[in-house]
């Protein structure tokens, strides 16, 4: 049931559902990035700053050369505490300047703390970075001490640096041993304080929910117009769809948005052509076969009955006849098996080597009758004796049907010329009339199942009529090049091409 239940869901409806859970996806992101990663990235801005700090410092050093000017520009610039010692037998000694431009950068560092970070420096090959929980009650303590010491001692060589109000509870610490140009040993200390971001959290939090908010309002109108407008052409083309499946051929394929549904479109279009067309062709073709079933089951009926009630009818000429519109029949019915057969790959090629000169040379003696009754020329022009790999059957069958729509329509001469031409390993059949010739327009279309240039029907000398659409679909099986090259009034040549296997010369 539920499986019968999602068939049902509607493009829109998805599309929206995909809409909201996107917008809920970014949301989600958001407040991740809001709430668990805003103190690691501030953390890292923090900890890239004071290494770019140190870099500048360090090169001012070692050249001993701005030195005073660096510190000070480094400090008001990204408010971080710097000191800079005298260093040597082993330790740090006095201050030589120390600058911070933010009172809340300022943390209390006493000689202890520096000499253990001038330990943890030489221990690290010279350098130490570190972020440093503070306790708040040994704060407080040491900044009560250092308030006394500071009113009772103005020696400016002391390690004490005083702690602002409102110290931070991390500190991040960067130190560094150098040796100037000179040789002269500096130890450099760089603090920053890591606000807490509580009370910053709270406030994005507030923000944040208020901006949440204002998106899932957004982004449902948005949701709901876009899914709308998506899949208002789509649900159209659909719609137009269903009347095309009821044969309604009248229906337009038009509806516009983006570029796939207007190739789906014009594909769709394309087709509804394509099928009107071939409904009208087939509606044609099964009122001429059965205007070729009916006369000779008609002329077969008739003669019998004659045969039957009349004394001395019973004669071979009325007999032959009977005959003649037998096979007659017998040849549409045949035709049109084999037709569909063909189309629908039910018939397989088996292909050997055999003379074509031959077969054709087999098919004219079908002729004879014609040519001798009716006044019929059909001749043969070859060089050579050509042998070939394919269907000997189907080859035959293509060469018979060609003749024979060449015969219906070879004019008042009377006349088919069939020729074999061999060039490059190639030999090509051409059967060339003389009758009233194809409209260049209608050239492409001769080779389809249901097309008939002459609307109107006539009834064939040879032949159902469907021999053209029989051959193209034997050429194609033996994936052959075949064509037909026309001239109103003057007549058509149809021509098919193979590959030779042996020539021999023509016996005389």
């Amino acid at each position: 049931m539920k499986r019968i239940n999602r068939k049902y869901i509607s493009l829109r409806t998805k599309l929206l559902g995909y809409f909201m859970l996107f917008g809920a996806i970014i949301l989600i992101v958001l407040w991740i990035f809001q709430i668990f990663m805003i103190k690691p990235l501030y953390t890292m801005s923090k900890s890239y700053n004071v290494e770019q700090c140190m870099q500048k410092i360090t090169r001012a050093v070692e050249a001993n050369k701005n030195v005073l000017l660096t510190l000070d520009n480094v400090a008001s610039h990204y408010s971080f505490s710097v000191y800079l010692f005298e260093s040597g037998g082993g330790e740090p000694r006095n201050v030589i300047v120390s600058s911070y431009e933010n009172p809340s950068a300022q943390l209390n560092v006493e000689r202890r703390d520096i000499l253990r970070y001038y330990k943890n420096a030489v221990d690290n090959g010279g350098t130490y970075t570190a972020v440093e929980q503070n306790d708040e009650k040994d704060l407080e303590k040491r900044k009560l001490e250092m308030i006394k010491k500071s009113a009772s001692s103005s020696d400016s060589a002391n390690f004490n640096i005083h702690m602002s109000k409102g110290d931070p509870n991390e500190s991040l610490i960067s130190a560094k041993i150098i040796k100037n140009n000179s040789g002269t040993e500096r130890f450099v200390l760089i603090t920053s304080s890591i606000m807490p971001l509580n009370t910053t959290l709270e406030i994005i939090q507030k923000q944040l929910m208020l901006v949440s908010i204002a998106f899932v309002v957004l982004s449902l109108i948005f949701s709901v117009y876009a899914s709308m407008r998506i899949a208002k052409p789509i649900s159209e083309t659909n719609r137009a769809a269903k009347e095309l499946a009821k044969k309604n051929y009248d229906t337009e394929f038009n509806a516009t948005g983006y570029l796939e549904v207007e190739e789906l479109n014009d594909t769709l279009q394309a087709t509804k052509t394509e099928l009107a067309a071939t409904e009208k062709l087939q509606q044609e073709l099964i009122a001429n076969i059965s205007h070729d079933l009916r006369t000779p089951l008609t002329m077969i009926t008739g003669y019998a009955e004659v045969m039957r009630d009349l004394p001395g009818e019973n004669t071979p000429e009325n007999v032959q006849v009977i005959i003649d519109e037998a096979t007659r029949l017998s040849t549409l019915v045949n035709d049109l098996l084999d037709l569909s057969k063909l189309q629908s790959g039910a018939i397989q090629t088996v292909k050997k080597d055999f003379c074509l000169t031959d077969s054709v040379k087999d098919i004219f003696k079908r002729y004879t009758k014609l040519i001798e009754q009716e006044n019929y020329t059909l001749s043969f022009d070859y060089d050579e004796d050509v042998y070939i790999n394919a269907d000997e059957l189907r080859i035959s069958q293509v060469i018979y049907n060609m003749i024979n729509n060449a015969v219906n329509h070879c004019g008042d001469d009377k006349t088919v010329l069939i020729a074999q031409k061999v060039n490059n390993q190639k030999v090509v059949i051409e059967i060339t009339d003389h009758g009233e010739g194809i409209p260049a327009d209608k050239l492409p279309y001769i080779w389809d199942r249901y097309y008939k240039v002459d609307k109107e029907h006539r009834r064939g000398v040879i032949g159902s009529g469907l021999g053209l659409s029989i051959v193209k679909s034997i050429l194609d099986a033996h994936n052959a090049r075949y064509g037909v090259r026309s001239t109103l009034g003057k007549g058509s040549t149809f021509w098919f091409e193979l590959n030779v296997v042996s020539v021999k010369k023509k016996e005389d």
